[in-house]
């Protein structure tokens, strides 16, 4: 009787050390970055663990479904790219790179299950896109990031924003929340409800800086929005830096780092 055989796994490219070290580079601001994008790798390959001195790794654009937790050997790594794989989960380890800067894990098969509380240990990270995945709920590990400069939660499942987990990130800049199934507020404010506040301060636009006006501008569109009981528009000036990767062209992966 013939043996059952095991769940059709894609068996992908094998790469060796030789052509790891090939695929070295040396960026413009004087970084390595090892770029294995796009070769249809199917397994995490285990001989560049000998290179893990590097400062940026480009495994975006293959056929990956999970990480080892020997990612974190990748000690100075500032710059790590998965988007567009199969991942599904993300091993506890990756909270031991506390020199990343920037992480894209967009266009994967994650839940918030596969997203472990660990990487609320990443406080070095800026920018963080996990757009186009199984995102119902924002991770609660969001707080935790105080550093965070630019998160990505575009094409996800989630019905509301996550408003309480980014407000105490103070450095937070640019959010892209589009093509979610977001509800509009079951109860929005008064249209007077600025009038009464307790303390409103005028201030000229010319007298904010850079951040500040955009919080304005955002936290404007906000009160509109819901005054007129319209789900807010995530797809305005704002958000223009938080894009979907392109699969084709190199420089568009340039707006995450």
């Amino acid at each position: 009787m013939a043996k059952g055989k095991k769940g059709a796994e894609p068996k992908g490219r094998k790469v060796t050390l030789k052509m790891a070290k090939a695929a070295v580079r040396v960026t413009v601001d004087g970084k390595r970055r090892l770029d294995l994008s796009n070769m249809d790798i199917a397994s995490f390959p285990k001989c560049i663990l000998q290179l893990s001195d590097v400062e940026e790794l480009d495994l975006s654009r293959n056929l990956l479904r999970k990480l080892p937790d020997s990612i974190d050997r990748f000690t100075n790594l500032r710059w790590l790219d998965l988007h567009s794989n199969q991942l599904e989960s993300v091993p506890r380890s990756v909270g031991r790179l506390q020199s990343l800067v920037s992480l894209n894990l967009s266009n994967n098969r994650l839940a918030p299950a596969g997203l472990p509380p660990e990487m609320g240990l990443l406080t070095a990270l800026r920018s963080l896109n996990l757009g186009l995945n199984r995102l119902d709920v924002a991770p609660g590990f969001l707080s935790a990031l105080r550093e965070l400069r630019e998160l990505g939660l575009f094409g996800n499942q989630l019905t509301s924003e996550p408003d309480a987990l980014l407000r105490g990130l103070a450095k937070l800049q640019r959010v892209n929340m589009a093509d979610n199934p977001l509800t509009p507020s079951s109860s929005p404010p008064p249209q007077d409800a600025v009038r009464s506040a307790d303390h409103l301060y005028l201030v000229r636009q010319a007298h904010l800086c850079h951040e500040c006006h955009l919080r304005c501008q955002l936290q404007r569109q906000r009160l509109e929005s819901r005054a007129s009981g319209h789900t807010p528009d995530h797809k305005g000036a704002l958000f223009t830096g938080l894009i979907t990767p392109n699969s084709v062209a190199q420089q568009e992966q340039e707006v995450w780092r």
